[in-house]
């Protein structure tokens, strides 16, 4: 089985605050607004996130400083319509890279 392939459990803090690309203390933060981001904890006392925790901390990312909703829009927003928000997130996604590829290829004419 290829090791490359297979995806970790835990993720670190530190891990996930370079993924999403914003600081540790935005992270914890945000653990104390989002009740739904809930981390586990080692016996040090360091976050460990699951794949579940970094979906839910990319959503609030997408929402309050993409989207510009307040926390608690963005907090009603994941309450009431997730999967709404998560489709919407995806689509953006998708678009940003068809864009980039795009702006790549210009640059190569």
């Amino acid at each position: 089985m290829d090791e490359q392939n297979l995806e970790k459990l835990y993720y670190t803090m530190g891990e996930v605050s370079t993924l999403i690309g914003v600081a540790p203390s935005l992270l914890r933060f945000w653990e104390k607004e989002f009740d739904m981001l809930d981390p586990k904890k080692n016996k040090k006392g360091n976050r460990l996130y699951i794949k579940s925790d970094i979906e839910t901390i990319r959503l609030i990312y997408f929402l309050t400083k993409e989207q510009g909703y307040t926390l608690a829009g963005a907090k009603e927003k994941i309450k009431n319509q997730r999967q709404s928000a998560e489709k919407n997130m995806i689509i953006l996604e998708s678009l940003k890279k068809v864009r980039q590829f795009l702006v790549e290829m210009k640059i190569g004419l």
